[in-house]
């Protein structure tokens, strides 16, 4: 009966509800931050460490970089997660929009009062679950960035200017590709201090 019923909806509609869900599932799944609930179990207050920033970078600052690597690692997985899933289910535009609220999340979690990460490995994770091809070119120029310039920052900046193309160089649609530049330029946005400090120094 409930099959029957389902079936009757316009498709429109169910890409509607579909798209919708993943956004609201993607916010929900990115908006968890795994640097602050460690800090929070060590009793350590990531605002008052390094950058001040609750991500893996600064998880490594404060504790270690086994520990910056393990919320990196979960990070990662928080952009994987709802774009795979999503795409399992042969729903691409949800899955996409999935990801960038994902991102959008870990940025701006409203359980950290609208503060968040710099969106990186969340990104990377994101991207992964749509070409894992992309890693290889994307984490390529990380580490050249990271041996130019010994800033991770920076180093992220550099890998995210190339995702966009190196989708298209895989394969990706115009939805994909898409996809890789808003994420890419929410990773440039985020950093954009660190660039403008270098810009300053280069002075």
């Amino acid at each position: 009966m409930i099959l029957d019923w389902l079936h009757r909806i316009p498709a429109p509609l169910v890409q509607v509800w579909l798209t919708i869900s993943a956004a609201a599932i993607g916010y929900l799944i990115g908006s968890v931050n795994p640097a602050a609930l460690v800090a929070r179990v060590r009793g350590t207050d990531l605002r008052l460490v390094g950058s001040g920033n609750p991500g893996a970078t600064n998880a490594a600052r404060a504790f270690g970089w086994r520990t910056g690597v393990f919320v990196g690692a979960l990070d990662v997985v928080k952009g994987y997660v709802p774009v795979f899933v999503f795409m399992h289910f042969g729903a691409h535009l949800p899955a996409l929009v999935a990801g960038v609220c994902a991102v959008l999340g870990h940025i701006s979690s409203p359980f950290l009062r609208g503060r968040g990460g710099k969106g990186v490995a969340t990104s990377l994770g994101a991207v992964l679950a749509l070409q894992p091809w992309c890693a290889i070119p994307v984490l390529a120029v990380f580490a050249l960035g990271m041996l130019a310039t010994r800033r991770v920052g920076l180093a992220s900046v550099t890998a995210a200017v190339v995702l966009a193309p190196a989708v298209f160089a895989l394969g990706g649609d115009i939805l994909d590709v898409l996809f890789a530049a808003i994420l890419s330029a929410i990773v440039v946005l985020r950093h954009w201090r660190n660039i403008r400090e270098v810009a300053a120094i280069s002075r």
